[in-house]
Parts: C-alpha cells; structure tokens; sequence
C-alpha cells in the first residue's frame, strides 16, 4: 500500500476555560490517501475545526504526530504547496479582483508569471467564471465568491484540499452546486479532499464519511 497524503496518530488538543481543562481532542487517528475524499460531520462543538487547523499545520497538537506525505514538515512554505483551504466566509480580499485573488495562492509562494496567470484564468473557466474574472468580489455573488475560493485552493496544484464548512454561508441549491465542483474538480485532478459539513447529503457524496463524536474520529 502507498504512503498517505496524510496521516495523523493519536492527536490530542484541550483548552483551559477558567480552571477547568476542557479535552475536545482525544486520539484522533486518520489516514487520507492520494486522491480521496473524506467527509467529516459532528455536532458543534466537537472539534472539527480544531482538527482541521491541527492538520493545515495552523494549531499544534497537544500530543500525537501528524505527516503530509511522509513528512513532519508542515512549515508555512510547504503548506502552501502541499494544502489548498476552502473555508465558510471566502476569505477574499476586497481590493482586489477574482483573478488577482486566485493568484495570491501564488503569490504568496513568490512566484507569478505568465504560466500562472494563464492557469488562474483556467481555474475560473473550469469553475464557471470565465465572464466575472475582473469583477470585485463585492459584485460577485455568494456562490460565486466561493467558486473564486476554491480555485485559489487548487491554484498551485496542491495534492490535499481542507474545506470547512463551505456551503455555510450559502442557500441549499447553491451549496449543492458548489459541493459538487469541488468533488469533480478533485476527482478530475487527483487531489484528496477532506470536506468538513454539516449536511449529511453533501457528507454522502465523498468516497467515505467519517463522524467526530467524543473526541475521537468514528
């Protein structure tokens, strides 16, 4: 069997709330490999974004290992090349147009060029923006906003997209549409996905549905 995209062992993550250690980690074991998706759904509370920031390398964990690809080095360098992120409230900077927010995945690497640009207009094509890609995202819609996300997420090619309740800000049907594009667009390109929703519809799209109850991953 191939190595995981991503393993993470025994990882646990607690709080202090006053005097009182409240545990919201207990174990976490998880496996993803190359090119899966995986859902993940609990109640609020129950830690799935805490996990998700143990596993972007954004939050350490209190004990417990965790490797991308075989690696412990999840650096902020490498995280840029290694992990795309979806998140609920778009996370676009308003300045800026669609196209230019699509780049700023590469940017932040340092390196734009043509190829990039010419990558980032496909990225939009491929997510149905092809006509809005000057547009402010002040005059982009909600769904919209978030097609414009998850192109920035596939922007350097990563082998692992993180997306944390995505359709959270968004109506049921479009929601719907943007769960679908971003598993076809992972399917498409080879790319893990790990899909954090509280929609169990949306859950049972992904190749395997997982739910964090007491801490741990069931």
């Amino acid at each position: 069997m191939s190595e995981p995209i991503l393993s993470a062992r025994a990882l646990r993550k607690g709080y202090l709330s006053g005097d009182r250690r409240i545990d919201v980690l207990c174990g976490v074991d998880l496996d993803v490999a190359a090119g899966e998706s995986v859902s993940i759904r609990g109640e609020s509370g129950s830690g799935k974004s805490t996990l998700l920031n143990l596993i972007a390398g954004l939050d350490a964990p209190d004990a417990g290992t965790l490797s991308w690809a075989g690696t412990t080095d999840t650096g902020t360098v490498r995280r840029g090349r290694f992990l795309g992120m979806v998140f609920q409230s778009y996370y676009l900077i308003p300045e800026i147009d669609a196209r230019a927010n699509v780049l700023m995945a590469r940017r932040l690497q340092g390196r734009v060029d043509a190829a990039a640009r010419r990558r980032a207009d496909e990225l939009l094509d491929r997510v149905g923006l092809s006509g809005r890609r000057d547009h402010l995202p002040s005059q982009l819609s909600g769904g919209e906003r978030q097609r414009v996300a998850v192109a920035r997420a596939l922007m350097n090619a990563p082998p692992l997209i993180l997306a944390d309740e995505p359709t959270g800000n968004l109506d049921e049907r479009t929601g719907d549409s943007v769960v679908e594009l971003l598993l076809a667009l992972c399917r498409d390109t080879g790319t893990a996905l790990i899909l954090v929703t509280h929609n169990g519809a949306h859950a049972a799209k992904a190749g395997r549905e997982l739910v964090l109850h007491g801490g741990v991953l069931v």
